[in-house]
């Protein structure tokens, strides 16, 4: 589980970055892997919801892989990449990072996942992803 390889993190901004506190601790002292699939689905969201152009909602977690244990106290960053756009869903890797020992900082990549959103109408019924706008912004919003 101990990775000693150097790692940096994605060369742009994350979407969420949040610091773990006592409260998200499991009875083994490190935070709850609920708790970082909660940030992690709430990081997905926000480029789908951007790309979505309104409402929409968790329809499956394809994949989730936890590398490393996240202590209180650890700078966590989440990156989100849309990776596929259906007709009704849309489909984002996310990756994320923990920065630890401010005194002797080190990055380690923490978790891995893949998270499926379907896009909503205001009343909870299915909609199409709209058609993708034709400036620069919307693929940019999608790399976040």
């Amino acid at each position: 589980m101990n990775e000693c390889a150097k790692v940096t993190m994605p060369d742009r901004e994350p979407v969420l970055r949040v610091m773990p506190m006592p409260a998200d601790v499991n009875a083994s002292g490190d935070i709850f892997g609920g708790w970082v699939m909660a940030q992690a689905d709430i990081a997905g969201a926000i480029p789908v919801m951007r790309r979505a152009r309104g409402r929409v909602a968790t329809v499956a977690v394809n994949s989730f892989l936890f590398k490393q244990p996240i202590s209180v106290g650890d700078v966590v960053s989440f990156y989100a990449t849309i990776t596929k756009i259906g007709r009704t869903s849309i489909t984002v890797d996310v990756q994320v990072y923990a920065e630890r020992d401010p005194a002797h900082p080190i990055v380690v990549k923490v978790t891995e996942a893949t998270l499926t959103y379907v896009c909503l109408n205001a009343d909870g019924s299915k909609r199409e992803v709209p058609a993708a706008e034709k400036s620069g912004t919307d693929q940019l919003r999608g790399q976040l």
